[in-house]
């Protein structure tokens, strides 16, 4: 199998945790030898060169952040580009997100999945995954950690079956955390995870509080 994965994000590859995210499934398709190629959508101008593999191979794979409850402008625009295909071309997808729970992924799916329709050709599944937040601030060995996951899902992919098999399907984890762990949650926010998240504004040169409103309006009672 040679698989054409597109990067869906766009955020520039060095700070995307999507690039790592198919970094380590490409690894999973290596192990199955299978091979691929990848892009960017963040670099436009490369779309033209995106767009030619696009029409010239039959698997294709976009791996893309969700933004809003759905998928990124950028991305859409790029879509807009593309000629229709027949069948005979399968395009699957990895949805990832910051937010843990499987439901907060669910409408961005349900886009995806009409998506292949609308360009003429097959849809292979869609890989939903949540909890990737903070992939790109790790170190290397963290990073590694976190993305695992990923690689064996790259060589579950290279099978031939799309992600429709039941480990795809676990693979996003809980729909729902329960009530105590949702409490928890909230609570890590508001301490432990903001002072990390201040910390890591503070090591890319913000110098002022993550509440600060960057506008304020005085109109004078008018």
């Amino acid at each position: 199998m040679h698989v054409v994965i597109i990067n869906g994000s766009p955020r520039v590859q060095k700070y995307s945790n999507t690039e790592k995210i198919i970094a380590a499934f490409a690894k999973g398709l290596s192990e199955k030898e299978s091979t691929f190629e990848t892009y960017a959508i963040s670099n436009r101008k490369t779309w033209d060169i995106i767009r030619d593999a696009y029409i010239k191979n039959d698997e294709i794979l976009i791996a893309l952040p969700l933004y809003v409850e759905c998928i990124p402008g950028l991305l859409l625009e790029f879509l807009e580009t593309l000629p229709k295909k027949d069948e005979r071309t399968r395009l699957s997808f990895i949805l990832q997100s910051g937010f843990a729970e499987g439901c907060q992924l669910r409408c961005g799916e349900a886009f995806l999945e009409k998506l292949p329709e609308y360009l003429g050709v097959r849809y292979g599944g869609c890989l939903v995954k949540g909890d990737n937040f903070g992939i790109r601030i790790l170190d290397e060995e963290k990073q590694a950690q976190a993305t695992k996951p990923y690689q064996a899902m790259g060589k579950l992919f290279a099978e031939g079956e799309g992600f429709f098999r039941e480990e795809a399907k676990k693979f996003t984890g809980p729909e729902y955390f329960p009530l105590p762990v949702r409490l928890m949650i909230g609570l890590i926010h508001k301490t432990l995870a903001r002072k990390m998240l201040q910390k890591a504004a503070a090591s890319w040169g913000c110098s002022v509080p993550l509440d600060e409103k960057v506008w304020e309006t005085n109109y004078n009672g008018y």
